[in-house]
């Protein structure tokens, strides 16, 4: 971490000689629960040791701000009185959508500097635009002395992601990214935004993600289609049953009734949310009972439906994951985050993990002619200042 520090402060050191604040935020892995967080549901995230570091201090000027993506190697000016989003994709987005939604909360910005860089690989479903977000969101309130609260900020980044970026995210990301906890995953209720820290015991077994290198962009693919549909549903659903409001209320009671009034699509999309609610459920109480099969097999049941309800995988994640989950050593795996691209998340026997990743990626690159990267992932603190060197 150190030699990142250095650089950054080296960068930093072209657009002041200020000494900034050093920010860390993390990205995170979603244990179980994808695409239930904007339907009101239930997620089990954890922020992990993958991050963004970010430099930053005050520019001096009442409105003038710099932006150095290190990873990108650009630099962006602008105004805070002339803010606006820029095209869909630019990384810039992120943090100029974050600065409209502090001021637009009625709190004062005034000018400053930020550089960053981060190791959580682009479109892996690790949610490096949550923690570009909260990281940012997190320094200029401690900058400032806003002092927004921690669950306000992941709000407050969600809101950035839908008004700047296009993506009409739920809370997760930006929840785990601010809130998490170090050995601990975080049960959250979307709705209530109710939350407890949840111990994760995987005795002689580890969490091992592998990477497609199918880099997705969430705002030009199908995520706010699929939003839609449930929302289709939804509507489908109060007509015969009032009292649903979102996914999060409907049984499958509920759904199978009105099956005949829905679109064949929007019927697996509800049915997939209302199964991965209690999904999320019936993994944590196998966790809580140390019955890593049964975290397992709900794993491989989360990726069937993913694959074949929500239809946000793709050939290269259908690939990993039919094939470790036909290991002995493996107990589970299922696509993670967003969808088409990213990567699996594995449970899978420690120590075997580098065997099966050699194994497995010439079979990889022999198909799809590009390799399948491991992350080895720890579950880490969420977003904080730095002490300095």
């Amino acid at each position: 971490m150190s030699s990142v520090i250095h650089h950054l402060k080296v960068r930093f050191s072209e657009l002041s000689t200020i000494e900034p604040l050093i920010i860390r935020a993390p990205g995170r892995i979603n244990l179980i629960g994808e695409h239930t967080d904007y339907n009101d549901g239930f997620v089990l995230p954890a922020a992990v040791s993958h991050s963004i570091h970010f430099a930053v201090a005050k520019s001096g000027d009442p409105s003038k701000c710099s932006l150095i993506s290190l990873d990108f190697d650009q630099r962006y000016d602008f105004d805070l009185s002339e803010i606006s989003p820029l095209p869909v994709g630019s990384w810039q987005n992120y943090i100029l959508g974050v600065a409209s939604e502090i001021m637009g909360s009625g709190r004062k910005l005034e000018g400053f500097n930020l550089v960053f860089t981060g190791n959580i690989p682009k479109g892996s479903g690790m949610s490096s635009s949550a923690a570009l977000e909260c990281g940012a969101c997190f320094g200029l309130s401690e900058l400032f002395d806003l002092d927004i609260p921690k669950i306000e900020m992941a709000k407050l980044s969600q809101m950035a992601e839908h008004h700047y970026a296009g993506v009409k995210c739920g809370i997760m990301d930006q929840f785990a990214s601010v809130m998490g906890k170090s050995d601990h995953a975080i049960l959250l209720d979307c709705r209530s935004l109710d939350y407890s820290y949840f111990p994760i015991g995987l005795s002689d077994y580890r969490l091992l993600l592998f990477n497609s290198n199918v880099t997705h962009s969430l705002a030009s693919s199908e995520y706010n289609v699929r939003r839609e549909q449930c929302e289709a549903g939804v509507e489908v659903l109060r007509k015969t049953f009032p009292g649903i409001k979102n996914l999060r209320d409907a049984t499958m009671n509920n759904l199978l009734p009105t099956k005949a009034m829905m679109d064949d699509l929007v019927f697996a999309r509800c049915k997939y949310v209302i199964e991965e609610n209690e999904r999320v459920d019936t993994f944590s109480r196998a966790l809580s009972n140390h019955d890593l099969r049964r975290a397992g097999y709900i794993l491989n049941k989360a990726h069937y439906a993913m694959r074949h309800e929500y239809e946000i995988t793709c050939p290269e994640i259908d690939f990993i994951a039919d094939n470790v989950t036909q290991r002995e050593e493996v107990l589970g795996a299922r696509m993670m985050g967003g969808g088409f691209g990213g990567c699996v998340l594995t449970l899978i026997r420690n120590g075997t993990q580098l065997s099966l990743a050699e194994e497995l990626n010439k079979t990889y690159e022999k198909k799809f002619r590009k390799s399948i990267t491991p992350i080895e992932v720890e579950v880490s603190d969420g977003v904080s200042r730095v002490d300095p060197l």
